[in-house]
């Protein structure tokens, strides 16, 4: 059903009599599963090193879930890292590039700031291919002689690569996928995917903190076959005399992890088995087309990003018709205090705007009853502006 309802003026604006049962609409951390409850997680590896046998075992665990939910092949290896996707990409490129030409592909802040560690910190003069907000660049542009790096979906912006097509089977350079706000939402073509990392507090709903580095064999050739002229800190050492560290890749982590936060994924991971990969893609395809039709239905919220096959499924970004970033600071605020809508104001780095998270945790259900609340916020703002 189509939502009609047209904002008040300012001197009618009235609260919806139902609001969100779920209003978690944050991009990240996001929204726990469906019926998550502290009770539900494990509590046998707690207080326990992550190098005993249960703390092993239950680090694998997680791979092993991981792997089956996304259908990896048995030729790509999956390790848990510090420091979130951030963490995991930054690793992946201190440790692999160098070896030949780069490109970067930025479309969003987090793209821009792979741009910056590569031409600030790694000094390695990348090729650097630029769209703004909203916007895909031209993916035919790519030079696949170079190692290729690009955000699968662009968290901040609200815009996607439409699949893995352009990336060409046969290719001299490695592709790295920042994928943390896509894996679990979309059908990834692993055998294109070189490097991938994501973090559990995206579309799983887990804790921060932990990142997920996903290497393909060209990735692990290049490992032990290439050594950066760069130092390497400690948690970012993949490689012990030549050869790829297979621990790390079967529940032996660098670093201490949290197990509180590994038992909280396996939650998570549990849940997303029950409904498997497609049914976690059906719930964010749903949440998503319940979204686009609260904005269809109003003339002064609208996408940023444009072209509906670019378009983000999970991190969705708005557009507020004369909004400046104190007005959508205000409408959120309106929305937080009444209780009808978290975390929702856009990006600090992205044109002001809202941001509503329509991965698999969030409930349809949700999304619909946000729409109304969308209109009492946006008209008693604007009256108060």
């Amino acid at each position: 059903m189509t939502d009609t309802f047209t904002a008040p003026d300012a001197r009618g604006a009235s609260k919806p009599a139902t609001k969100p049962a779920r209003p978690f609409f944050s991009s990240g951390p996001c929204a726990k599963p469906p019926g998550w409850e502290a009770s539900k997680l494990a509590t046998d590896s707690l207080g326990r090193s992550h190098r005993s046998k249960i703390g092993k075992q239950r680090l694998q665990y997680a791979i092993d879930l991981m792997r089956e939910l996304l259908g990896l092949p048995d030729t790509h290896r999956i390790g848990i890292v510090p420091g979130s996707d951030t963490g995991a990409f930054e690793m992946a490129m201190w440790t692999m590039l160098g070896a030949r030409p780069v490109t970067t592909l930025a479309w969003e802040s987090f793209g821009e700031g792979w741009v910056t560690d590569a031409v600030k910190q790694l000094k390695i003069d990348p090729t650097v291919i630029r769209a703004d907000y909203g916007q895909l660049p031209d993916l035919a542009q790519v030079d696949w002689s170079n190692d290729v790096l690009f955000t699968w979906n662009g968290t901040t912006s609200g815009v996607r690569v439409p699949n893995a097509d352009w990336i060409p089977a046969e290719r001299e350079g490695l592709s790295f996928a920042d994928a943390t706000s896509g894996v679990f939402a979309y059908d990834i073509d692993w055998a294109k995917i070189d490097v991938a990392t994501f973090s559990w507090q995206k579309v799983l709903g887990g804790e921060g903190a932990h990142g997920v580095l996903i290497l393909g064999p060209r990735a692990v050739e290049r490992l032990e076959s290439y050594t950066p002229a760069w130092p390497l800190p400690k948690v970012f050492r993949l490689v012990s005399k030549g050869k790829l560290t297979e621990g790390i890749f079967k529940g032996e982590t660098i670093n201490t992890p949290s197990m509180l936060a590994v038992e909280d994924v396996i939650v998570s991971l549990e849940w997303a088995k029950s409904l498997g990969q497609g049914g976690l893609i059906a719930r964010s395809d749903a949440n998503a087309a319940a979204l686009d039709r609260i904005v269809e239905a109003r003339d002064w919220l609208g996408h940023l990003a444009a072209d509906p096959a670019t378009r983000s499924k999970t991190s969705v970004c708005l557009t507020v018709e004369g909004a400046d970033e104190a007005f959508i600071k205000a409408m959120a605020s309106l929305l937080d205090k009444e209780g009808a809508a978290y975390d929702v104001a856009g990006y600090r780095d992205a044109p002001p705007g809202l941001r509503i998270w329509c991965g698999a945790t969030v409930d349809t259900a949700d999304i619909e009853a946000l729409g109304p609340w969308l209109d009492w916020a946006y008209a008693t703002a604007k009256a108060a502006a």
